[in-house]
């Protein structure tokens, strides 16, 4: 099996290539911008490691890796103006760079570069992907809506929670591995087992995230501390923090969470005082070794030599053990 070393330097040379230089360049350089931010390029990796996985010549997938990675940007861009974020990976977001319009007529430009670099896929599995693509973009967005809804209700979920980031994020993650399995040729079980894998990894990532929101180095994981508190995002910490508080502690996170509360500094370090409190930094790593731990199952009963399965063990594990 490639080494995942490899498919990144192959990933980073393909995105290198990309031309930008167009007119208007009010449109293009937005994008360029957005794709030279860096990031982990973990979707675009994960397809071809999965075509890599069933015997294929990876670049058969490559222009339908760099369509995910043009779509996840696109979507991080347009999360951006909905968070109102002012930084993205320890620079500006496009929003703030150029201006909401700006931002918002870019994402929709990215969003039709990625169906383009998506119909370059070999013609025998074309319809598979696009349909499996489509499906997935579809759900992002859906994904999207639930979390701007949760903003606004109080009656959520832990259940809510996860279907909302397996929408949001994590079948992004299993989509681009099913998509390098489709076009690897590995039989439909199969692909679907690396689905479920993707499923679960990307729900652990994203509980991941939300626990690095509050308890990480700012400087390092590029975003200010307690992004999710300052947009009252209901996240498995504050819904975990709830269902443990006591009645007076549930009265301080509504307080908090309330749209009228305005002081920033007093309501980040009230809500992280209460988590601390509840130990849900713990609490939290335990839900994520969970989901992790059922992702594993479906990566061992894959029907591959088990040393082909040792790069997405090792991105998996990797994933699990960001400290920033």
């Amino acid at each position: 099996m490639l080494s995942t070393e490899y498919i990144h330097s192959v990933i980073s040379l393909k995105i290198d290539e990309l031309s930008f230089n167009r007119e208007p360049a009010e449109l293009y350089e937005p994008i360029k911008y957005m794709m030279n931010l860096g990031g982990k390029r973990l979707r675009p990796a994960l397809c071809l490691l999965a075509c890599d996985l069933y015997g294929a010549d990876i670049a058969e997938a490559l222009n339908p890796a760099i369509g995910i990675e043009i779509f996840h940007n696109f979507t991080l861009l347009h999360d951006d103006i909905m968070d109102q974020a002012s930084m993205r990976r320890s620079k500006e977001t496009v929003h703030k760079k150029w201006n909401q319009n700006v931002a918002i007529l870019s994402g929709d430009t990215m969003m039709a570069m990625a169906y383009e670099y998506m119909m370059k896929t070999p013609e025998k599995v074309q319809r598979q992907v696009l349909l499996a693509f489509n499906q997935t973009a579809i759900e992002v967005c859906e994904g999207q809506q639930y979390d701007m809804n949760f903003e606004t209700q109080w009656n959520v979920s832990i259940e809510d929670y996860i279907r909302m980031i397996r929408l949001k994020t994590a079948v992004l993650i299993a989509g681009s591995l099913k998509i390098g399995a489709l076009i690897g040729e590995a039989p439909r079980e199969e692909s679907e087992k690396l689905y479920k894998f993707g499923e679960n990894i990307g729900i652990a990532f994203q509980l991941q995230d939300d626990l690095l929101d509050i308890f990480s180095d700012e400087i390092k994981f590029g975003k200010k501390n307690g992004g999710d508190i300052i947009t009252n995002k209901k996240t498995f910490l504050y819904l975990k923090a709830f269902e443990l508080a006591d009645r007076k502690k549930q009265d301080e996170l509504i307080h908090f969470f309330s749209p009228d509360f305005t002081n920033i500094d007093e309501k980040v370090n009230g809500v992280k005082q209460i988590y601390q409190q509840l130990d849900l930094k713990n609490i939290t790593a335990t839900e994520i070794k969970r989901f992790h731990q059922a992702a594993m199952v479906y990566l061992d009963d894959l029907n591959v030599a088990g040393t082909s399965k040792s790069e997405l063990r090792k991105v998996a594990d990797n994933l699990m053990n960001r400290k920033y």
